[in-house]
């Protein structure tokens, strides 16, 4: 299951982040979102979603978070 799919308020643990790009990958490392860590939908956003990775809150747009993989 990817992000654009999980439920609102639930936490799940990534999986595996697939970007395709690396200096993305390095930036979402840097905000805490790599494999094994938490990460919790807040709200939904037409275009994106507002996930709660470790103590902050980020806006994502859907095509990010269907590389996101969790469980």
């Amino acid at each position: 299951m990817t992000l654009l799919s999980a439920l609102e308020g639930k936490e799940y643990i990534i999986k595996e982040v697939n970007t395709r790009d690396r200096e993305l990958d390095t930036f979402l490392f840097s905000l805490g979102c790599y494999e094994g860590e938490p990460i919790t939908v807040v709200s939904r956003l037409k275009g994106g979603c507002v996930v709660s990775i470790k103590d902050g809150r980020y806006t994502i747009d859907n095509q990010l978070a269907e590389s996101i993989a969790v469980g």
